[in-house]
């Protein structure tokens, strides 16, 4: 297993290189930098212009988008006091990054641990009678929160919960001028934005779940185990969860890769500060320095919790050999 971690770490070198070198390039075409920086600073100078060009290494001609992309990959990889500054202000990247990343890992990973953990198990629970009583139950609540979509679902969650009954707040991590560190505050600020995340989650996680036992429950082994006189549950415990899981460690990790990417649509009703509003602000001003390290972090992500959902795949199944 060694070799192939060690043989998969070294093709992410290459990989992450080609598909850095291929955002960079479409991010300079589509957003224009140098247009992007006039248009948010109206009076600068065409010295001050050059000299932004010279910072960001902004080379013309595709020979000069290569050099271009070389250099900002060395002031990448020297670390973030290296980065260049933001468009408008020239502020510091990293110290919004870090904070944008930060408040949406808070969220989205509790509410991932929460929709897969209830979403795995009401699946499970589905699986054991097909067309039973509960297994209709767990369906139409299933399809029926999973076709709310997320600006719905957090606009009525505010409406009711917020300004009708005022039991909790609108958004946001903290009201506007706390100072200092709440938990209980910060916990009453996240209960709305984690519902609608992991509602979502719940709904496509009890789907996944109950189509992979139900394929797992006919197999040979299933059957073996069934003539010998085990219970359903046992069965399920010993021989259907662990094999159903399989299949389900790929989309987890794909999901889990992907949550650095932002909730943008949830984060922008409850006004939370995470990584998709910083896109989104960033998108908008053009800003070449804040967008590229974010989407070099996302990738990077994206492939090391694919590694590790190959990985599972060895945890979860002796048979599979990763050479």
């Amino acid at each position: 297993m060694l070799r192939f971690i060690v043989r998969r770490l070294l093709w992410m070198v290459p990989t992450i290189i080609f598909i850095t070198f291929t955002v960079y390039v479409m991010v300079r075409i589509g957003w224009n930098p140098v247009e992007s920086y006039k248009r948010n600073n109206t009076r600068v100078t065409e010295e001050k212009i050059q000299q932004y060009k010279e910072a960001n290494f902004l080379y013309d001609g595709f020979g000069g988008y290569i050099r271009s992309y070389f250099k900002w990959l060395h002031s990448f990889i020297q670390g973030p006091d290296e980065w260049q500054r933001t468009i408008k202000g020239r502020a510091d990247v990293w110290t919004e990054l870090r904070y944008s990343i930060f408040n949406t890992l808070r969220l989205a990973g509790t509410a991932s641990v929460l929709g897969i953990t209830i979403g795995i198990s009401i699946g499970t629970l589905a699986a054991r009678k097909p067309g039973g009583i509960a297994d209709t139950i767990v369906n139409f609540f299933a399809y029926f929160i999973g076709a709310i979509p997320p600006f719905v679902s957090g606009v009525v969650l505010q409406l009711i919960f917020a300004i009708e009954l005022g039991w909790l707040p609108d958004g946001r991590v903290y009201p506007p001028g706390n100072q200092g560190f709440d938990l209980w505050l910060m916990i009453k600020h996240m209960i709305l934005p984690v519902t609608v995340v992991a509602i979502q989650t719940i709904s496509a996680y009890a789907r996944f779940m109950r189509a992979s036992l139900l394929d797992v429950r006919s197999m040979d082994y299933v059957r073996t185990a069934r003539a010998k006189g085990l219970g359903e549950w046992t069965i399920l415990r010993r021989h259907g969860v662990r094999n159903a899981m399989i299949p389900m460690a790929t989309v987890i990790a794909l999901d889990l890769g992907q949550l650095i990417g932002g909730l943008i649509i949830t984060e922008r009703i409850f006004n939370y500060p995470g990584v998709g509003a910083y896109y989104i602000k960033h998108v908008f001003n053009g800003d070449l320095p804040a967008l590229m390290p974010f989407l070099v972090l996302l990738i990077i992500s994206v492939l090391v919790f694919n590694l590790l959902a190959d990985l599972s795949y060895a945890k979860l199944d002796p048979r599979i050999k990763l050479g």
